[in-house]
């Protein structure tokens, strides 16, 4: 092997340097709190599974003077598994007389109305509806 002394490290010795250093790979551990690869997946998934809400659906929330409670975003999150356990895509639901269009494999409110705003009851492009 010829390494030359140009100021830029060969690959073998970068390989070295961060592959094969037991003790970086303790020290990286220990910067990270000892949490384990597998507690970070663990957070990641636990923490994806939140509602996101959209920056349309935040809009009309805002434009229509829309706050939730926590009782309501837990009912609506609850809506919204359910939704995910029998298949639907795109989901009406209802939590008290507010309405929002979730796209459920995203997890993302698309929209959000209250009774006010629903005249004329007519909802589209869904593939299902969740009252709760």
């Amino acid at each position: 092997m010829n390494i030359q002394n140009n100021g830029y490290l060969s690959i073998e010795q970068l390989s070295e340097q961060y592959l094969n250093n037991p003790q970086r790979t303790a020290a990286r551990e220990e910067a990270a709190g000892g949490v384990s690869f597998q507690e970070l997946l663990h957070r990641k998934a636990e923490a994806a599974g939140s509602l996101k809400f959209s920056k349309h659906a935040m809009g009309r929330l805002a434009d229509r003077r829309i706050e939730l409670s926590d009782s309501q975003l837990e009912r609506l999150e609850v809506g919204t598994r359910k939704a995910q356990q029998k298949g639907i895509r795109d989901s009406l639901v209802m939590v008290d007389q507010l309405a929002f269009i979730v796209n459920v494999p995203s997890q993302t409110v698309v929209t959000a109305m209250d009774s006010t705003e629903t005249d004329e009851n007519i909802f589209t492009n869904i593939n299902g509806a969740v009252i709760i």
